[in-house]
């Protein structure tokens, strides 16, 4: 073969490839596409080490089933401090409703301030007697400043039993409790939050699904957020495929699909969820009857029943279901 027809065989056969890879539409005028599913990824809410694993890959697990547990080492450690520190505040807010409540220590002030100015009366007499005594010149000057530093010791003494009474029997003492209550209060908000993330680092599955992937193993630091599996459930797997230009108008939101590939049950359906406002491709030519096929629209189907079973990737074809072309004549 000469090379000139050897070069014009193979730019035949590359478009003879290219126009079979763009066509959006089998031979029996079905849409072509695949199977996609929108995954979950699920991670962390705190930076912690992997703990456990409860799923393997492919696994079926149920809505709120175990998937995985991140250590909460650090976590234990601030909530017994928590729990500790509200028993000490709960302690002093017992001390200060007793102080405040219990009449008993009351009235012991109140006994010190009687003996206090029962001294104060001594002394006072004593003072008086000394006084006189002096003046007489029966006693000499010491005897007289003795009895009147006892007489001001005793002043003070009584000053300040009065002033413990008064404090005690003070409504600021119900301030001081409150205070005390409060403060116990942002304790416990405290200790039901660090509760709650502790639970958070036991992470269960928010759907029904099948366990896609798993990308830490047990003993691996995980970032806050970080995916550590990805589950697809049953009603995020969708069926992805072209329409061309032509035959756009016989697709719309709502549509019931049948969805058939190959070595599959033929009762597989899906209904149709989305389509996109621009085409997918644009041949650099001038839109011509013919041309214009060469335009797809990608659109979506929502799998139904047992075509949710169909895997990740499968080839699938499309075409609308004999209730929809009933309604369609």
């Amino acid at each position: 073969m000469k090379p000139w027809a050897l070069v014009l065989a193979l730019a035949l056969a590359a478009v003879a490839v290219w126009r079979f890879a763009g066509r959006s539409e089998s031979a029996n005028g079905a849409f072509l596409g695949y199977v996609e599913g929108e995954t979950l990824y699920i991670g962390p809410n705190e930076s912690e080490r992997l703990a456990s694993l409860a799923v393997t890959t492919g696994a079926e697990v149920q809505k709120g089933a175990p998937l995985f547990a991140m250590s909460t080492t650090l976590l234990g450690r601030e909530r017994d401090e928590a729990a500790a520190r509200i028993g000490q505040m709960e302690a002093q807010v017992e001390n200060l409703r007793a102080a405040m409540n219990r009449p008993q220590q009351i009235a012991v002030l109140e006994a010190g301030q009687e003996r206090a100015e029962a001294a104060l009366r001594l002394s006072l007499a004593d003072y008086d007697r000394q006084q006189k005594l002096y003046a007489d010149g029966h006693v000499a000057k010491a005897a007289l400043d003795r009895a009147a530093m006892a007489r001001d010791r005793d002043q003070a003494n009584l000053k300040e039993a009065r002033r413990q009474v008064e404090a005690a029997r003070m409504a600021s003492r119900s301030h001081e409790i409150e205070a005390a209550a409060e403060n116990v209060r942002q304790a416990r908000a405290q200790l039901e939050a660090l509760d709650i993330r502790i639970k958070r680092q036991n992470v269960v599955a928010p759907a029904d699904g099948v366990v896609q992937d798993i990308y830490f193993r047990p003993g691996e630091m995980v970032n806050a957020g970080q995916p550590v599996l990805a589950l697809l459930p049953p009603e995020n797997r969708k069926v992805r495929f072209y329409v061309s230009e032509p035959k756009l108008a016989n697709v719309a939101l709502g549509e019931r699909m049948r969805v058939s590939c190959d070595g599959c049950a033929g009762d597989l359906f899906g209904r149709v969820s989305y389509i996109a406002s621009q085409q997918e491709y644009t041949p650099p030519v001038i839109f011509s009857d013919t041309e214009r096929a060469k335009l797809v629209f990608k659109a979506e189907a929502r799998l139904e029943g047992a075509a949710r079973a169909l895997p990740i990737g499968m080839p699938v074809a499309v075409t609308p279901a004999p209730e929809a072309l009933g309604a369609a004549r």
